[in-house]
């Protein structure tokens, strides 16, 4: 593997082919084996279809010519390179950098914010609430300050409220303040949370999927958020939490990087940038009735969940011995979970805000692993998956043909929605 090495700002550039870029200083592979600090290997690929930046997490992934499922695959046999550049990969210092997205060399200036993030959150309805209330709770030690947003101003006053009174009996413990924002400053933040839904059908009333039954209206609303994101060139993290996740992230990220012709000119919110928050609770959901197999305790262990936040779920029994059966049954119930609450009268929005909102978010910003929709070949698919300062890492399985395959079939279902 023929390497080309160049310095820039204190950070190290690889790749395959000569640059010309002026800010570029050419180096050597001695000066490359003795670096310890962020490696960018420099890529080119289609912008609506791959990434700007990720990290790096095997050797298969160091110069990719495309983004496939296959990022969730072990690789065997991989390209040899320099024992040097193996460790930087192992230590999660090399990012790849797409070339081909305009302004990518901006990646290079970028620092990591700080530990603590400011958190803004739109839309205070029965999720945003309750995912608020867990963020207060939880977030001393990642958040220092929720700014809320709703168009119903009682909804701010009572969540304000609401929120700033949880409290433990002694001390605050640095609790995260709430304080109410407006659309012009909603994008001055590290984290921003949509969880404006509209059209969600009331309990009895459903007569279709009912996270596809927001699917227009809350496409409208979000492609409005990404734009003013765009505009704000907003550079943190956007969470898409409104149903349905995935639809809505591909939304997000058309709109935002269309200009006022309507043209795609990749000028705003990268691929990355850009996550969805629903498939946590289908985690959830699922060690639940796992007890029911008598396999709890190995499911939290070795049990998985792919895809969508409904249609196209993917439960994995084991990712170590996958069972078809167990992991059917699983797969089932879990994807009917919310029906069932709903047939006990209720909405079932609690167990979403926690598990696929507040502490999934939360895990996303301590750099854990967690269940998340990222942006896979250019469409966006549920996985684990953890936020490192070298961009987003996936796990990477050997599965079976027979779960890769169904992860292939929802992947194509994915695809037809964008």
């Amino acid at each position: 593997m023929d390497i080309k090495y160049y310095t820039c700002g204190g950070r190290m550039l690889i790749s395959l082919k000569e640059r010309k870029e002026a800010f570029l200083a050419q180096a050597d592979q001695e000066y490359a084996s003795g670096f310890s600090g962020e490696i960018f290997a420099l890529t080119e690929m289609e912008p609506a279809k791959s990434r700007r930046s990720f990290c790096v997490s095997s050797p298969s992934q160091l110069f990719l010519g495309e983004e496939t499922l296959e990022l969730l695959l072990v690789k065997a046999g991989e390209a040899r390179i320099p024992d040097w550049l193996e460790r930087a990969i192992r230590e999660r210092r090399v990012f790849s950098l797409n070339t081909s997205w305009r302004g990518w060399q901006k990646i290079l200036q970028e620092k990591p914010a700080g530990i603590k993030k400011t958190l803004s959150l739109a839309g205070l309805g029965d999720v945003g609430g309750i995912l608020c209330s867990g963020l207060r709770l939880l977030g001393s030690d990642s958040i220092s300050k929720i700014k809320i947003f709703d168009m119903d101003i009682n909804k701010l006053v009572r969540w304000e409220l609401e929120c700033n009174s949880i409290l433990p009996p002694e001390n605050n413990l640095g609790y995260p303040e709430i304080v109410r924002t407006t659309a012009d400053d909603i994008f001055n933040c590290d984290v921003f949370v949509f969880c404006v839904s509209v059209g969600v059908p009331s309990v009895g009333k459903e007569e279709t999927d009912v996270r596809l039954a927001q699917l227009k209206g809350n496409s409208e609303i979000i492609s409005h958020y990404a734009r003013l994101a765009r505009a704000a060139g907003f550079k943190g993290l956007f969470a898409v939490v409104s149903d349905p996740v995935d639809m809505l992230c591909s939304a997000a990220f058309l709109a935002s990087n269309r200009n006022e012709s309507g043209e795609l000119d990749f000028l705003g919110l990268a691929p990355e940038q850009i996550k969805g928050y629903g498939l946590g609770v289908m985690y959830a959901r699922a060690a639940y009735y796992s007890r029911d197999l008598g396999r709890s305790e190995n499911f939290l262990e070795e049990g998985r969940a792919f895809g969508p936040h409904g249609q196209g779920l993917i439960i994995a029994d084991s990712i170590r011995g996958y069972d078809e059966n167990a992991s059917s049954y699983l797969t089932s119930k879990a994807a009917a979970s919310n029906l069932e609450v709903r047939s006990a009268g209720f909405k079932p929005y609690i167990a979403p805000a926690l598990s696929s909102g507040s502490l999934s978010i939360l895990a996303t910003i301590r750099g854990g692993w967690h269940y998340s929709t990222n942006f896979i070949g250019g469409v966006y698919m549920g996985s684990r998956n953890r936020e490192l300062d070298s961009g987003i890492e996936f796990e990477t399985y050997d599965m079976p043909p027979q779960l890769y395959k169904k992860l292939e079939e929802t992947y194509n279902y994915l695809r037809d929605y964008i």
